[in-house]
């Protein structure tokens, strides 16, 4: 078990009652899985990447990262956001060579590391370029890779082609399995659509409505490639939007009283 969520809770406070994103959530997943979080929109999938990835803290409950508690960000979880994040005066290879310098590793082996995953995330050739010069694709395989060049074990992903075109989405797709087969990382993959999960992940995690918690999971039983146009394809995404839509139709906002003089959780 490489990474185990136990009863998370998560209150954003406010002025006079405290926002429950999420209540009581629990997650076990394996090294090496793929697992892709679906839930319906502001239900808390980003706030629960941004935990594991220690950029925000729990209210209450713990995330085991190989059975120790995460204390905060670290080089083990690489974090690929939905926003290319690059930035615009550095190069490919500067971009992708940023986490190595802010750690100090010397000059030589950034150039080596950047190099592999330019090679690996199909960026050769441009490693010159800066981000404006790039389309959408190519900026988000440079993000991809300056997560990778950390050699983090976990890789999260918050809807990293969500803004896309539906060709290069389906392209990135592809390319982004092809990468996690060679890496061999394990990667929490948050996305909207449920396609997308489909079609990458070893299993699907539904999230509730506001306060999120665990709906269920599902296991994907066929290997990859997968078929968008099957029958079977077809009907896993259709019963999976039911579920979706029958969280949609009831979002209740939970909130805690605060007292003015309290502290607030930590």
């Amino acid at each position: 078990m490489i990474l185990s969520i136990k009863h998370l809770t998560k209150a954003f406070p406010t002025e006079d009652r405290d926002l429950i994103a999420i209540q009581d959530f629990n997650l076990d997943i394996e090294e090496g899985e793929f697992v892709c979080v679906l839930g319906p929109s502001g239900c808390g999938k980003t706030t629960l990447l941004r935990i594991i990835a220690g950029l925000d803290t729990p209210t209450s409950g713990e995330i085991l990262f190989e059975g120790k508690p995460i204390k905060g960000p670290g080089s083990d979880r690489g974090m690929v956001f939905q926003e290319f994040a690059l930035f615009p005066w550095r190069s490919v290879r500067k971009n992708i060579e940023f986490g190595l310098e802010v750690r100090r590793v010397p000059a030589e082996e950034r150039s080596k590391t950047a190099d592999k995953y330019i090679e690996l995330v199909g960026l050769k050739g441009f490693e010159k370029a800066y981000p404006w010069s790039l389309s959408g694709g190519m900026k988000q395989r440079v993000g991809i890779a300056r997560a990778l060049a950390n050699n983090p074990e976990i890789l999260l992903m918050d809807e990293p082609f969500g803004a896309l075109d539906a060709q290069t989405r389906n392209q990135m797709q592809k390319e982004l399995l092809r990468i996690w087969s060679e890496a061999k990382k394990t990667v929490v993959f948050v996305t909207h659509s449920v396609d997308e999960a489909v079609y990458l992940a070893d299993r699907i995690v539904l999230m509730t409505s506001r306060p999120a918690t665990l709906r269920g999971i599902i296991k994907i039983p066929w290997p990859r490639p997968r078929e968008r146009a099957s029958v079977e394809f077809a009907q896993l995404r259709k019963d999976i939007l039911a579920q979706l839509e029958r969280e949609v139709s009831c979002t209740p906002m939970v909130t805690t009283p605060t007292e003015p003089s309290a502290p607030r959780p930590q």
